[in-house]
C-alpha cells in the first residue's frame, strides 16, 4: 500500500489536472490523503468532486500554520508501507509510482528522490533537468549546504516516520528534514529518471529565494541540533 500526501492552499488553477494523473497510477487500496490549509477559492470543492468517484481520497482539514505544518498533519495520518509526497499544482509522468517502487525493492533505500522538468504555468518547459538546475547528489555536507530534496519528487518508507515526527517547528523546510533524515541513515537513493513536470506559475506557495547569509547558517546549525537530538532520543 502506498500513501500520496498532498498539501493544498487555494490550487484551483491546476488540481484537477494533478489529481489525474495520481489517480491514474494507484490502486483502490492506496491512499490518496490531502490536507487543505484554509483555501477559500474551489480547491475544497474540487476535491470533493474527486471524492464521489474516488473511494480512496482522505480530505484533512490542515492546521492553517503553513506548508510545512500542513504536509505534516498529511503524514501523519498517512498508513501506507511507502509514502509520496506531492504538491497541488504539478504533473506526475505515467509509471512515476512504479518507477520509485521498484527503487525502494532493489536499494531498501529510505528515501527515494527522481529528477523532474521545470515547467511555466502554460506547461512549457523552462529546465530539462532540476537536477542540473539545482545540482543535485547524494551526500550529507552538499545537501547541509544545498539541498537537493525537493519534496514532490520524494518518496519515503514509513520505517522513517519515527524519525521524521513531529517535524521541529523551527525547520526550514520539511523536504529537507527528510531527506537529511535519510543521509544519516545512508539509505538515501537519487534516480535520474524525470517523473514529474514541475509546475513554477509565479503563485506557489514554496519559493526557490534563498535566505540571507546568517539566516542560512542559522537553518543549518538548526538543523544539526535537531538531527542529533532526533537521534539521541530514539537511542535514548
Amino acid at each position: 500500500m502506498i500513501s500520496v500526501c498532498m498539501a493544498t492552499y487555494n490550487g484551483e488553477r491546476f488540481i484537477a489536472e494533478q489529481l489525474d494523473t495520481i489517480l491514474a497510477q494507484i490502486s483502490e487500496h492506496d491512499e490518496l490523503i490531502v490536507s487543505d490549509d484554509g483555501s477559500s477559492d474551489k480547491t475544497q470543492d474540487i476535491i470533493n468532486s474527486y471524492k464521489q468517484k474516488y473511494n480512496n481520497i482522505v480530505l484533512l482539514q490542515g492546521p492553517k500554520k503553513g506548508v510545512i505544518k500542513n504536509f505534516e498533519n498529511a503524514i501523519k495520518h498517512a498508513r501506507g508501507d511507502y509514502i509520496f509526497l506531492c504538491d497541488q499544482d504539478d504533473i506526475w509522468v505515467k509509471n512515476k509510482v512504479n518507477i520509485v517502487l521498484n527503487c525502494f525493492k532493489k536499494t531498501n533505500a529510505y528515501v527515494v528522490l527522481h529528477d523532474a522538468r521545470i515547467v511555466d504555468g502554460d506547461g512549457n518547459c523552462v529546465e530539462e533537468s532540476f537536477y542540473s538546475h539545482r545540482g543535485s547528489k547524494k551526500g550529507f555536507l552538499k545537501n547541509l549546504w544545498k539541498n537537493s530534496y525537493l519534496g514532490c519528487c520524494m518518496a519515503f518508507d514509513r520505517k522513517l516516520l519515527i524519525d521524521i515526527l513531529p517535524i521541529p517547528d523551527k525547520i526550514e523546510m520539511h523536504d529537507w528534514w527528510i531527506g537529511m533524515l535519510g543521509e544519516t541513515k545512508h539509505k538515501s537513493v537519487i534516480i535520474p529518471n524525470k517523473l514529474i513536470d514541475y509546475r513554477r506559475h509565479g503563485n506557489n506557495v514554496s519559493s526557490f529565494h534563498h535566505h540571507k547569509f546568517l539566516k542560512m547558517v542559522y537553518n543549518r546549525v538548526y538543523l544539526i541540533k535537531e538531527l542529533i537530538k532526533r537521534r539521541v532520543k530514539k537511542n535514548g
